[in-house]
C-alpha cells in the first residue's frame, strides 16, 4: 500500500510510526515535494493484526524474499524447503502413463497410497505389476 499526496500526486514518504501505549499505533507520512503530511491511525484491533503478520509498518530496505511469510513460520527447519526423494520408490515411465489416466483431482491422492504402500514394502521401483499388487492388497480392485 501507498500513500498519494493529492496535491502532488506524488508518493509520500515514511516519516515516523508512535505507539501511544493504548494498543494503537500512528504512522506518519510527508510528500517530499510540497511537504504536505499526514497520519494513520490503526485502532488496537488492526495493530494486533498488523503485528501477527510481520508487517513492517513504513517499508523494508531488504527486498522481500519468495514465500517469505511461510519461510519465517516454518523457521528453525533447515530442510523445510529441500526436495529430498530419497527412499521414496521412483516410478517406471508405464506406471507413470497409467497414473496420469486417473482424474486429476484424485492423482496426487493415489500417487501418495501407492508410493507409501511400496515404501512400506521397501519396494524400489513402482511398475504396473506393482500397482496391481497394491489394488489387491488395499481392496481397490473394484475402482
Amino acid at each position: 500500500m501507498k500513500f498519494l499526496c493529492i496535491d502532488c500526486d506524488e508518493q509520500m514518504t515514511y516519516e515516523d510510526r508512535q505507539e501511544p501505549g493504548d494498543g494503537t499505533f500512528t504512522a506518519s507520512y510527508v510528500c517530499p515535494a510540497c511537504g504536505h503530511r499526514m497520519a494513520m491511525l490503526a485502532n488496537p484491533m488492526e495493530t494486533q493484526l498488523v503485528g501477527s503478520l510481520g508487517v513492517k509498518v513504513g517499508g523494508r530496505t531488504l527486498d522481500q524474499q519468495p514465500m517469505e511469510l511461510v519461510r519465517q513460520t516454518l523457521e528453525g527447519r533447515d530442510d523445510a524447503f529441500v526436495d529430498d526423494p530419497s527412499g521414496r520408490p521412483t516410478w517406471a515411465s508405464t506406471s507413470e502413463e497409467r497414473l496420469a489416466r486417473v482424474p486429476g483431482f484424485v492423482r496426487g491422492m493415489v500417487k501418495k497410497i501407492y508410493s507409501e504402500w511400496a515404501s512400506e514394502r521397501g519396494i524400489q521401483v513402482i511398475t504396473p505389476e506393482v500397482m496391481d499388487q497394491a489394488r489387491v492388497d488395499l481392496g481397490l480392485e473394484e475402482m
